[in-house]
């Protein structure tokens, strides 16, 4: 078996993998989307855990359209040996290895820019429709709740707030550390509970290594189908000649 067609059948093989993934991930969107409570039900203790508060399905799909269009690239374009679905699918990898790499950057160089722009959306929320949007409340109640943090920074992102004048000077109950009402400012105040950002940040901070080494590792496979992809692009020439 020669090179060419040793490559040519690996990126064809690697291919289908990823479109079957694609299709996996496309059916489950879809059941989400169209009957979400009964895959709630099959996930069990976990389907608790605020699931129901992020479009599970939605995403689903997106993500799964995607590794459908690129499977489908890369395993007609190689088994058919098409110059125009190599070089788009190429172009493709691309486009999503060049946005990857500008929003690392972005989030390295900017960290502190992007707490000021999620701090300019939350505090508003928060001081407005807290309280009064069932979906901003529930939301927040959740994350508060799971992720044991208070507000956006502390809780004086619900002083002055509408649902602290509606309950008569109260904050909520995750606020203070004995979690029960009323939870007044004195006592958020002596709990010293932590904002959901810090949390989430410190988080991200100590699981840095794992996320940096799955982004290391789905760059190098990016890098690895290009490579493949132009390969065989330019050697059909020859092929053909």
């Amino acid at each position: 078996m020669g090179c060419f067609t040793f490559v040519k059948l690996m990126m064809v093989l690697f291919n289908l993998l990823i479109f079957l993934c694609g299709l996996t991930l496309l059916a489950m969107g879809i059941w989400v989307s169209v009957d979400g409570g009964s895959f709630l039900r099959l996930l069990g203790p976990f389907s608790g855990q605020g699931m129901q508060f992020v479009n599970v399905g939605f995403f689903c799909i997106v993500i799964g359209a995607v590794l459908l269009l690129l499977g489908f690239l890369g395993c007609c374009g190689a088994r058919k040996e098409s110059k125009c679905l190599l070089l788009t699918f190429f172009s493709i990898i691309l486009i999503i290895f060049i946005a990857e790499v500008a929003a690392g950057v972005v989030a390295l160089a900017y960290s502190s820019f992007a707490e000021g722009i999620l701090k300019a959306w939350a505090t508003p929320a928060l001081q407005k429709d807290y309280g009064r949007d069932p979906v901003v409340t529930k939301i927040w109640n959740t994350t508060m709740t799971e992720v044991e943090c208070c507000g956006f920074t502390n809780y004086t992102d619900f002083l002055g707030s509408k649902f602290e004048k509606e309950n008569g000077g109260s904050l909520p109950p995750s606020c203070c550390w004995t979690s029960s009402a009323p939870c007044s400012p004195y006592k958020a105040e002596r709990s010293a509970v932590q904002g959901c950002f810090k949390h989430v940040l410190e988080t991200l901070k100590e699981h840095a290594n794992i996320a940096g080494g799955i982004a290391a590792g789905i760059g190098v496979l990016e890098i690895a189908a290009m490579i493949v992809s132009m390969y065989l692009y330019c050697h059909l020439d020859k092929r053909i000649s």
